[in-house]
């Protein structure tokens, strides 16, 4: 008996992949959650996440959800510190010295919440 693929797929319970580009990255988001990241945010995004597969050897699955939960971008200091308290984390260093930051200009960065 001629075993199909689906089978196969069904009794190994492995996952078909597919890379996306940063075109179709950044559609989903514009057309699903356009207000979560800017377009230089999502560029940024997008690239750190590649170095990131690139320096680990890691594949990263493709979860929009997570990813909007997981990272937030902030315009300036200012407005990060609308979330988070100001004497904790009073600069852009301080800030690094406690979670992943992708810095997008001199003042907007994306952060990785904490």
């Amino acid at each position: 008996m001629v075993e199909t693929l689906r089978s196969v797929l069904i009794k190994t319970k492995t996952k078909m992949k597919k890379t996306i580009n940063f075109y179709e990255f950044s559609r989903w988001f514009e057309q699903n959650r356009p207000n979560n990241f800017s377009r230089v945010g999502l560029q940024g995004l997008f690239d750190y996440l590649e170095e990131y597969e690139e320096s680990t050897g890691e594949s990263i699955e493709f979860d929009p959800i997570a990813l909007c939960c997981e990272y937030s971008e902030y315009d300036n200091i200012a407005e990060f510190h609308m979330d988070y308290d100001h004497e904790n984390y009073p600069d852009i260093d301080s800030i690094m010295d406690y979670t992943q930051v992708i810095k997008l200009s001199n003042e907007a960065f994306i952060i990785q919440q904490f």
